[in-house]
């Protein structure tokens, strides 16, 4: 039974289809691609555009995807999610949920499993390092929403964006340094992409982000809503926590959708340029993802590695992502107690 000195655990992560079927990728699609903060645009045309044409063609060739990397217990992200789940309750003293923004097990089955335990105090944990409306900001409104038509719904506390918490530092370049010893080239990081109007429209002033290409390390009151800036101060501070040299790393943006402008450059025009000027063995990490999913897993370890290859490259190494890690369940827990100062009633 969970008390308001040691309240319930809820992490959350993106999700997964429930098979790599065409049906189940589609229905998950469906979901995700529909919310407003991932395609934000007005209702209609977002209806239009995930249902009359996204959803007729990239559910085929989405569920292939997943085909190359489904195991025999289901889909890498979440199982690994379940793991890192039981690590963490083993060090946490109270009950601890897992709950996908998207397909099951859903928020809303987190929440109410919480709930049958006595858990009247929630710590939602979305596992996303850095801020975005696509990622963090759709995890903690959903939680909300869901809290917020329960009959008796919990104090809500959420764990901020942790990309520059000297917890979440350490142990990310605890897990780095193994897989960077012995001899490469270059590391190069690859971030999920994003619009770049959803970078602008963190900028609650209007004038700072995108305005120069240093303005991510400049002080401003946006940096605390702007994903690029934090993806770009995160590969920063591991590279000094590892004592990589500047011209040793760079910095890309992967899973673009659509023709709109995203962030630049692209992860996999940068492995060639990486290639063509001779590097020949390349170290990639993708610190966006805390579980290695269809991105890292498929997009990168499959298809980036391809490119680079067939670009003149030789070796080619994917670090992995914190995962289940013991030494990651352990900052989880440790980090926690920290959003208990950010409340915000379900029905606030």
């Amino acid at each position: 039974m969970a008390t308001e000195q040691n309240p319930g655990l809820l992490l959350v992560n993106l999700g997964s289809p429930d098979s790599p079927s065409v049906a189940d990728v589609r229905r998950y699609l469906g979901e995700f691609l529909m919310d407003e903060r991932v395609i934000d645009s007005p209702y209609l045309l977002r209806l239009l555009l995930v249902r009359g044409i996204i959803l007729r063609t990239r559910p085929r060739k989405t569920a292939q995807a997943y085909r190359k990397i489904w195991t025999a217990e289901g889909s890498p992200l979440v199982v690994t999610s379940r793991r890192l789940q039981q690590q963490v309750a083993t060090r946490w003293e109270g009950p601890v949920a897992l709950g996908m923004r998207y397909g099951n097990p859903s928020i809303a089955k987190g929440l109410e499993q919480l709930h049958q335990q006595g858990v009247r105090s929630v710590i939602v944990i979305p596992l996303y390092p850095h801020y975005s409306m696509s990622s963090y900001e759709t995890a903690v409104e959903k939680a909300r929403s869901v809290a917020s038509r329960l009959k008796h719904p919990p104090r809500l506390h959420f764990l901020a964006p942790f990309y520059d918490h000297p917890i979440y530092r350490r142990v990310l370049a605890e897990n780095t340094r193994p897989h960077l010893e012995g001899d490469w080239d270059h590391l190069l990081f690859s971030f999920h992409g994003l619009p770049e109007r959803h970078i602008t429209k963190a900028d609650q002033d209007g004038d700072h982000c995108l305005s120069r290409e240093d303005c991510c390390f400049e002080d401003h009151p946006t940096i605390s809503r702007c994903y690029r800036a934090q993806v770009r101060r995160s590969a920063r501070h591991l590279t000094e926590d590892l004592s990589i040299a500047e011209q040793r790393w760079s910095l890309s943006y992967q899973s673009r959708l659509g023709n709109d402008p995203w962030l630049e450059p692209f992860t996999e025009p940068t492995v060639v340029r990486l290639a063509q000027q001779g590097v020949r063995r390349l170290k990639i990490i993708c610190p966006a993802f805390v579980a290695d999913c269809l991105e890292t897993l498929e997009e990168i370890d499959i298809g980036v590695r391809r490119v680079f290859l067939e670009a003149g490259g030789e070796q080619f190494d994917l670090v992995p992502c914190l995962n289940a890690e013991p030494a990651w369940a352990s900052a989880l827990v440790e980090m926690a107690p920290e959003a208990l100062s950010h409340h915000i009633d379900a029905t606030d």
